[in-house]
């Protein structure tokens, strides 16, 4: 009776000790695992990237990844970014793609790739004080208010609103210092399609006013602080 219960303790430790060397050699396996995995620099963004800006150094950052999770089109250097145009609204701290780029020329040339999936672009003509006095630019978030006759009346209601405005006149990237003014006549704006019905209306049937957004984001607090 004493040599069974002598094995059978024996037998526990036995399969304490083993379990032990065994978790043991799991955790150095791992260790040695991820201590193995070659790593790759990436560029990310260090802020929030709004579509259509000229990207600069201080809106990057470069962080080293494991070469299997980095997707094909990452940008390495930050060279290949700086100076190019976003392509879309990049996160702080995501990655930037190839295809989130475009060059000054493409930015100048093709208001088509400005323009996102399921969106349109479509053109309305504006006078002066229309156009709030020939100051929106390309990248700016625009109402627009359409006014027409009905009866003895002239009624104004919003067309659309919050919508991007891709270029003005032929102009399709903001006027940077120095650079001459020239007045336009039009602005091409980025509307869903149903929107460019209804904006194409307005402007045929009546008159029709772009109004300005800001850009100036608020403050978090001072929003709380109101509250």
């Amino acid at each position: 009776m004493l040599r069974s219960k002598l094995v059978l303790v024996l037998a526990i430790v036995m399969g304490l000790i083993t379990t032990v060397l065994f978790f043991n050699y799991m955790k150095q396996f791992d260790s040695e695992t991820v201590a193995s995995q070659t790593k790759k620099e990436v560029v990310i963004a260090s802020t929030e990237i709004k579509r259509n800006v000229p990207i600069t150094k201080e809106m990057l950052e470069t962080k080293l990844l494991p070469e299997e999770g980095v997707h094909t089109n990452a940008v390495l250097k930050m060279d290949e970014a700086i100076g190019q145009y976003s392509t879309a609204d990049i996160a702080l701290g995501e990655s930037l793609l190839t295809n989130h780029l475009q060059n000054v020329k493409e930015e100048t040339l093709f208001v088509s790739r400005k323009v996102r999936e399921g969106f349109r672009a479509v053109s309305v003509g504006l006078n002066l004080p229309q156009s709030v006095t020939n100051l929106i630019e390309p990248g700016d978030q625009v109402d627009v208010i359409g006014t027409k006759k009905i009866g003895d009346e002239q009624v104004s209601e919003f067309v659309v609103q919050n919508v991007t405005v891709l270029a003005v006149g032929r102009r399709l990237v903001e006027t940077t210092e120095g650079e001459p003014y020239v007045e336009f006549t039009s602005a091409t704006l980025e509307v869903m399609p149903n929107e460019s019905v209804r904006l194409v209306n307005a402007s045929e049937s009546g008159t029709v006013h772009i109004v300005l957004r800001t850009r100036v984001k608020p403050d978090k607090e001072a929003v709380k602080d109101d509250k």
